[in-house]
């Protein structure tokens, strides 16, 4: 028992490592090779933890194997342009000039339900309002939409921006712990971070969540006291 469970955590954090080594990509937003070596390491890693009699080296050799072919691979597409064609093949152009593109959806075997789903999920219901649309080798659909379908922006209604700085909050204590780095980002240090807890009365260790952005604008939640 103890054995199965010490080669569990031990292919698990093998697995892990492995992954950050590939880098970070959600599951939908994976290329098809990099889709493909996470369903293998999944196989090769549930051997050794269902059967004992399997060594534990026989699990770790060839996920360590594939993760070093995958980055070999992705390294070599990175140089190469026509080994990126074979590895993730190309963006495919399914909506052009506003006139969907019956041969490329028949090439890609995307249904007309397809396709809706997809700019559905873009919060189009419209396709006569798509300008572009292409087909990433994700799988996602980037969509260009006509510009009577664009929402308003200030550069269309011609607003200068701000004098100050809108760069978005960063959040300066999480659950009592201060993020040194967060601070740094907003150009501020320690002393003012005191001070302003100080004068509202609070401790870091009372605060569940204090954010504060480039203009020493902030904002506390303190704890909520146990009953």
């Amino acid at each position: 028992m103890y054995v199965s469970l010490f080669r569990t955590i031990l292919l698990y954090l093998l697995i892990v490592v492995g992954l950050r080594i590939m880098g970070k990509r959600q599951l939908g937003e994976m290329q098809p090779s990099e889709l493909v070596v996470t369903i293998l390491i999944s196989n090769i890693a549930t051997l050794p933890i269902e059967d004992s009699n399997v060594p534990f080296l026989g699990g770790a050799i060839p996920i360590l194997t594939i993760v070093c072919f995958e980055v070999f691979a992705s390294t070599c597409a990175l140089k190469s342009q026509r080994i990126r064609k074979i590895i993730s093949g190309n963006p495919r152009i399914i909506i052009r000039d506003g006139v969907i593109d019956q041969k490329e959806l028949r090439e890609l075997r995307l249904s007309i339900d397809d396709l809706m789903e997809q700019l559905r999920s873009s919060s189009i219901f419209d396709p006569k309002e798509v300008l572009f649309a292409i087909l990433e080798t994700t799988g996602k659909l980037s969509i260009y939409p006509k510009f009577s379908a664009r929402p308003v922006t200030p550069q269309v209604l011609q607003i200068s921006p701000p004098a100050t700085s809108d760069a978005p909050p960063m959040v300066l204590i999480s659950d009592g712990k201060v993020v040194p780095d967060s601070l740094h980002y907003c150009n501020l240090d320690e002393k003012w971070l005191a001070k302003t807890i100080k004068e509202n009365g609070y401790k870091p260790e009372d605060i569940f969540l204090m954010t504060c952005n480039r203009n020493a604008d902030y904002y506390i939640v303190p704890k909520e006291t146990k009953q």
